[in-house]
């Protein structure tokens, strides 16, 4: 599926602010775990999704109000996969004056050749996570930035769980393996339904299909977020529950 240039946004949204409620929550995890601290060179990890684009502008409204100094730039990595076209995010993040790279790189054709017993999710954010670094070291970024929110922590949780036979999910903030970049997910707080309707109300250009492997073919992340939805329903505290349990994990500070 192309994009459709005449459908997107590519305006300078200088009036977007975001909800007090998401702007509180990010916040909050930005305190609880030290994420941001004075002189950091953020880059986002922006795949042009709701989520992503919805972090972009808290970081940018947090850039101008927050006590705290810090630079923000952004990056797109393209696994050139068909129907992937983020090329107007280079419009858009020259209106909001961030700067932008652009790495494309044939990683669905590497997976083909590569992949052993992994998901080609699980190599994709591999492959990206290693550009990204790498960019990150290039350009004199110390802290990248990740979108992944509450209801992705909880999914990572039941599959490994279900499947791995431990208890882990993702980290809210933690030093990469080599030591010279830190990794952060601010939206840990949040949940998907938040982001989602931030990006809708305000006209954010979210990139239709912005992972196309995974709407094409379901994966075992979307069957536990099926999972959590059926049981959200008879449950309304379900997340809440979930994210006390896995508060201990998420404060681990090792690579993973």
């Amino acid at each position: 599926m192309q994009t459709n240039p005449s459908q997107i946004n590519t305006g300078r949204p200088t009036a977007i602010k975001p909800p007090k409620s998401l702007m509180r929550q990010i916040g909050r995890a930005i305190h609880d775990f030290n994420m941001i601290q004075d002189g950091d060179r953020l880059l986002l990890g922006l795949s042009g999704g709701k989520d992503s684009l919805s972090l972009l502008h808290i970081l940018r409204h947090l850039q101008a109000y927050a006590p705290v100094r810090f630079e923000l730039g952004a990056m797109t990595v393209d696994p050139q996969v068909e129907g992937f076209d983020p090329s107007h995010l280079t419009t858009y993040l020259a209106g909001l004056g961030i700067p932008y790279y652009y790495e494309s790189q044939p990683i669905a054709k590497q997976a083909e050749a590569q992949m052993k017993n992994d998901s080609f999710c699980s190599f994709c954010s591999r492959m990206k996570r290693g550009i990204m670094y790498a960019t990150c070291r290039r350009e004199g970024y110390n802290v990248l930035v990740l979108a992944q929110h509450l209801d992705d922590l909880a999914e990572s949780f039941l599959m490994s769980a279900f499947r791995g036979g431990q208890l882990r999910t993702m980290k809210a903030s933690y030093t990469n393996k080599e030591g010279d970049v830190r990794i952060i997910r601010p939206m840990v707080y949040v949940r998907e339904r938040q982001t989602a309707d931030f990006a809708r109300d305000a006209g954010l250009p979210v990139v239709p299909d912005s992972c196309p492997a995974c709407f094409a073919m379901p994966t075992e992340r979307e069957h536990m977020k099926r999972l959590l939805a059926g049981e959200e329903a008879h449950n309304k505290g379900l997340f809440k529950s979930l994210l006390t349990t896995m508060q201990p994990l998420m404060a681990r500070s090792e690579a993973d």
